[in-house]
């Protein structure tokens, strides 16, 4: 089968990782695959060449001729089937099907976010969904939103898919002990934006008795540490977090590659978000045997349910600090218990086998 994968950029996102991880699969199982994109960030480029998979990518500034180019591409392409992630990149996909096409169209929805209902244009995306064959998303949730905005789409067309993930990689360290500089460590991976919530986390943390702060380091993971910004979000927290002085607990690093080491290395995974489609750092910790202390976004109730008392309300710094009291009060034998079950609620749900066959079975009905 011929496929092409069709996403914005190759730049360090969750649903980039994820695409590419089902290409490569895809790959590797036969199939001739190749990617498209339309902004030049090449974080992934590395990965796709180290598996012989072609890159296209059509930079062009104005909307409506780039639409009208990876139309032409996608057109004249001879695919069998095309996966499309993200919102605006679905709607190019389903635009080039018509009036007609030869190919399987399965657009992934990726982002859990119920604010799509108050966007004119985001609701149009979602319409637009009539014209592919399936409509993917990656949590229960995620898909609930989608069709809360576009009752038209059937039951049948729409498929809920969790976040694939290679066991081969992700999985835990031989050896691990917790505590080793004695403090609990908890990583995060996520991007600077307001929606990522580090406002939240810092006052949560503000809340925590002194000497609990002394008993936990925690790292975030993500990019646009320097201008240009995303938005405010981080230098207006790196401000509150001086003002706090939450400098000797909280520390920041650019997004890497080797984000398996890093958590392998860490005692538990963190996410702090207000919306979220399924992130990988949760799906990926779990994988891991580490504990995740998780917001309640996303279908994180359904997945992590060795300890509810780790979930909390990202929008209540109170709900935050009693998560993370609780969090640093566990014992390491309770951590360890923690971390196995969710490793194996992990292999229930995010086997790499199990994920690429329900994609290629979608794509080739």
């Amino acid at each position: 089968m011929k496929i092409l994968c069709f996403i914005d950029c190759l730049g360090p996102g969750g649903a980039q990782r994820q695409l590419v991880e089902l290409g490569v699969g895809f790959k590797e199982k036969g199939h001739e695959v190749s990617f498209i994109t339309y902004f030049d960030n090449p974080f992934f480029n590395p990965v796709l060449e180290e598996a012989g998979i072609s890159l296209n990518c059509i930079e062009e500034p104005n909307y409506l001729k780039r639409l009208l180019k990876i139309r032409r591409f996608i057109r004249n392409g001879n695919f069998d089937a095309v996966l499309s992630f993200l919102e605006g990149v679905n709607f190019f996909c389903e635009c080039a099907g018509l009036p007609f096409r030869k190919w399987k169209l399965v657009v992934g929805e990726r982002n859990a976010d119920p604010n799509i209902s108050r966007s004119l244009k985001l609701i149009m995306y979602r319409w637009f969904h009539i014209f592919a064959d399936y409509v993917v998303a990656n949590s229960n949730s995620n898909l609930q939103i989608v069709r809360s905005v576009n009752p038209l789409l059937s039951e049948s067309k729409c498929k809920v898919i969790y976040n694939v993930v290679d066991f081969a990689r992700w999985r835990p360290p031989l050896e691990y002990e917790f505590r080793k500089t004695g403090r609990l460590k908890i990583i995060i991976a996520a991007s600077h934006i307001y929606r990522k919530n580090l406002n939240g986390l810092l006052e949560g943390l503000a809340l925590l008795k002194k000497e609990e702060l002394g008993k936990i380091d925690i790292e975030w993971y993500g990019d646009h540490l320097n201008e240009p910004y995303y938005d405010n979000s981080f230098p207006e927290a790196i401000i509150k977090m001086k003002e706090m002085k939450l400098g000797n607990v909280l520390s920041f690093y650019p997004v890497t590659n080797q984000m398996i080491q890093k958590i392998q290395d860490a005692d538990t995974v963190g996410l702090f978000s207000f919306i979220e489609g399924l992130p990988n750092i949760v799906c990926e910790g779990m994988a891991c045997a580490k504990p995740v202390i998780c917001s309640k976004v996303s279908d994180s109730h359904e997945l992590l349910t060795s300890d509810k008392n780790l979930l909390f309300d990202p929008g209540d710094p109170e709900s935050i600090k009693r998560t993370l009291s609780y969090l640093i009060n566990l014992s390491n034998d309770k951590l360890i218990k923690i971390g196995l079950e969710n490793e194996k609620n992990a292999r229930q749900k995010f086997l790499k086998e199990m994920i690429l066959s329900q994609y290629l079975k979608l794509l080739s009905a």
